[in-house]
Parts: structure tokens; sequence; C-alpha cells
């Protein structure tokens, strides 16, 4: 017997509703991203309900509060409980331009840094030769004279050899040469980060005095106010540290490698 439709019966139960998977995570904070920086949400506005967010992109309450907390983690909102989400400032860039020790702790570091400074002190030298005064002489002769006598102490030298890198800087007579190197500090002598000195081939004495012997150069150059000279001898000065880190840094390679 067929069977009869009876009237007034009640439509089938609808299908419940499929909650989209958490791997949306990312779409929708990359959504909530865009709004934010195209000015759809500007700095201080209040983001939507998470009731909101959730009939937006059809999802579960779970999945909303992940986008949001990834949202928060990169800066973009901060949740004050109670009232609700809201829209920060723009995270300024730090352009604070800083080497702190710890960013020199192996050869190639400091063979960079050496870069740097034989740009930056044979332009010094040069202008140091042309703007020195009997003072600034004076003081790079001091210098001189305290290296040379830490050498005979066995001592490293360190703090008359930065000494006389400083004063070289101060003869320029542009405060922003000697104030960069202040700021540096005796770091970028590159024996205070390596063992240059004690590992040297010709040994610790031979190799402060050739030290010593091209900062000579440099110092007669600016006496003579030659210029040219002066941004040579730094030049070289530089250079063959730069060089005899590249050496050292080549022959341990050689080592490591198994044969």
């Amino acid at each position: 017997m067929p069977s009869v439709k009876t009237l007034g019966s009640p439509p089938p139960p609808a299908a419940p509703r499929v909650r989209r998977p958490r791997g949306l995570v990312p779409e929708i904070v990359a959504a909530l991203d865009q709004d934010i920086r195209n000015g759809a949400l500007k700095a201080g506005d209040k983001l939507p309900t998470e009731a909101a967010l959730m009939e937006r992109f059809d999802v579960s309450r779970t999945v909303v509060r992940e986008a949001i907390s990834r949202l928060q983690a990169s800066g973009l909102v901060a949740t004050r409980h109670g009232i609700g989400t809201f829209v920060m400032e723009p995270a300024q860039p730090d352009l604070t331009f800083h080497i702190s020790p710890h960013e020199l702790d192996t050869a190639a570091d400091v063979i960079a840094l050496l870069e740097l400074r034989i740009s930056l002190e044979s332009e010094a030298a040069g202008l140091a030769a042309l703007a020195r005064t009997e003072n600034n002489l004076a003081a790079m002769n001091e210098a001189l004279t305290a290296f040379a006598a830490a050498i005979q102490a066995a001592s490293d030298a360190v703090p008359s050899d930065f000494q006389f890198h400083v004063e070289v800087a101060r003869a320029t007579g542009n405060r922003y040469f000697a104030e960069l190197m202040s700021y540096l500090g005796t770091m970028i002598i590159p024996r205070t980060r390596l063992r240059t000195a004690g590992d040297a081939p010709e040994g610790r004495l031979a190799y402060l005095q050739r030290v010593h012997q091209e900062h000579e150069r440099i110092y007669q150059a600016i006496q003579l106010r030659d210029p040219d000279a002066a941004r040579a001898a730094m030049r070289t000065h530089l250079s063959n540290s730069r060089e005899r880190l590249r050496r050292a840094q080549a022959a341990e390679a050689s080592v490591s490698v198994p044969h």
C-alpha cells in the first residue's frame, strides 16, 4: 500500500552547520591584517566582536580567538580585558645603529668590521693630515709611546692602540669621527676578540712591533700634512689586519676539512 504523505508534517531537520577547519586561522589573520593595513581598521579602532568575526568567516569561537592571539603576537592588536580588542599604532622600526661585542665572536665578524673601518678611518687619516694641530700630534705621539712601552711590558697594548686611532679621528676636526670611534670602543681592535697576536706566525712581539711601525707611518704622513700618504698608510694598516685574519681563517678551514 502506497505511503500517504501526512499533511502538516514538520520539515526534515536542517543539516548541522559545518564549521570550517582550524587551518583557516592564517586566512583570518591575513584578512584582518589587510583590513588594518589598508585603513579599513585604523589605529585605535575596536575590532569586531568575536560573534561578528565568527559570522563573517563562518568559523568557531576557538578559531577566532587563535587568530586574534596571532595578531596580538605580531603587535597589530591589543586586548583590554572587559572592553575589547583594539588596533595598535604601527610599530616603528629600530633604526639605531649599534654593534655589540657578541656580534664579533668570529673571524668573519671581525673582518666585516675591519672593512667598515678601512673606508671610514682611511678618510679620517686624510682629513687629519689637513686639519691636525700640534696638540693633536702630541696626543698621537703619546699613544705611540704608550704602545711601545706596552710591547716591552708583555702587554697586549690594546688601550694605547685604540687611543692612537681615536686621536687620529679627533685630529680631523670633525667630532663625528671621534664620537663613532669612542662609541665602538676597544672592541674594534681585533685582538680583543681573537688571539691575533698570540697566534701570529711570527710571534707576539714581532706582530705588535709591525703594528707599531704601521702606526708610525700613519703618524708621519699626518705630521707632514700629506693626506694621500695618510690615507694610504691607514688603508695598508687596516688591510694588513684583515688579510692576516683571512689567512688564519683559511688555514683553520683547511685543517677542519677531513682528508
